[in-house]
């Protein structure tokens, strides 16, 4: 039987009551050395606090001395448990979008700065559906991962709440619905839409644009709120398709821009990058912001206060939402029942816009 202990260079030990080297490579070679029992040792390297600190301290000596060290893989395989979550970021909507996006890198960062925190490795995978109904079943049910995390629901929430019947260690960021069966951390983002709407009415914006595809379940609630702010101020509103992914939505808001029938005073882009291709697109036309057009972007990124001028946007609280994900995705993983959450999003005025 393996011990969870292994002996990482085969050094003899002190030399024992008949002289001969003391060779310690076992759990029980190495509480027989220290005078306590080979459960004590196993609690001692696993830092409880149920051994007095003296012990701990003096157990965790000796095996640095002779060069000890946790078998994982015997330890993970008494628990079930592989030590690895998965972390997939479906892209049914969106095939072209790369991983390079700078709100993935900014979940997946903090992410995999909790994930490290609590033990875990991570496995990233980039799925794009292509009409399979199979994609997340792969992932979950290749033995490999104790739980997954979805970065984005896309337009596969039907196919995430089938798994999500049977799989339960699974946490998606992105929105939630009355009744449903995964568990979701995202923002209100019918309510940032709102927001953003309202800003630039307040401002003076009578003409506004949405600017994003909305095939993607969150995009589509953040038009949906600039639509209600926009009907109930009497304000017009265009929705430009813009695509994700950052290699061609540049072409495409200068392409909208040119062939716009209306002059557009007030943009709700649908990421912090649609809109600083945004503020690009108009510098080039000669447009001032935001006397001019005024520019609103979602996400609140890092990049968003270094733009010219410094982007007004609503933030999405990542950190903390990548935080509660693994902290729910660990409740799952020991069967614990867990509720969504819904941040509320929060407008950061900047630059872009006019102050109210």
């Amino acid at each position: 039987m393996t011990s969870g202990i292994e002996n990482g260079n085969g050094n003899n030990g002190d030399p024992d009551s008949t002289g001969a080297p003391v060779k310690v490579r076992t759990l029980a070679d190495l509480a027989r050395l220290a005078g306590v029992s080979a459960g004590t040792v196993s609690r001692a390297l696993a830092g409880k606090s149920l051994v007095n600190a003296e012990t701990r301290e003096r157990i965790q000596a000796l095996a640095r001395e002779h060069g000890f060290r946790p078998n994982q893989m015997a330890s993970k395989l008494r628990s079930r448990r592989t030590g690895v979550i998965g972390v997939v970021i479906p892209l049914g909507h969106e095939k072209r979008q790369q991983i390079s996006d700078p709100f993935f890198l900014t979940l997946l960062g903090h992410l995999a700065d909790e994930l490290t925190e609590h033990g875990y490795d991570l496995m990233l995978s980039r799925v794009i559906p292509d009409g399979t109904s199979d994609w997340l079943e792969r992932m979950t049910g290749s033995g490999m991962v104790d739980g997954v995390l979805l970065i984005g629901q896309s337009d596969q929430f039907d196919i995430i709440e089938s798994v999500a019947e049977s799989y339960r260690p699974l946490v998606a960021w992105g929105s939630w619905r009355d009744n449903q069966v995964h568990c979701a951390v995202g923002t209100d983002n019918i309510a940032g839409g709102r927001i953003a709407a309202e800003h630039l009415i307040a401002g003076g914006a009578r003409n506004l644009a949405f600017m994003g595809e909305t095939q993607g379940i969150e995009i589509d609630e953040r038009y949906q709120g600039v639509a209600a702010a926009a009907t109930e101020a009497g304000a017009s509103l265009v929705h430009i398709p813009i695509s994700l992914a950052s290699a061609e939505m540049g072409e495409q808001i200068k392409a909208a821009t040119a062939n716009s029938d209306r002059a557009i005073d007030g943009v709700v882009a649908a990421s912090d990058l649609i809109a600083m291709n945004v503020l690009h697109c108009l510098r080039d036309k000669g447009r001032s912001v935001p006397d001019e057009v005024q520019v609103v972007g979602f996400d609140d990124l890092p990049l968003a206060s270094l733009t010219m001028p410094p982007l007004t946007t609503i933030r999405q609280e990542i950190a903390e939402g990548a935080k509660a994900m693994v902290q729910k995705l660990k409740a799952k993983i020991e069967g614990e029942d867990t509720d969504s959450l819904q941040m509320p999003p929060r407008l950061i005025v900047r630059g872009s816009t006019r102050s109210n």
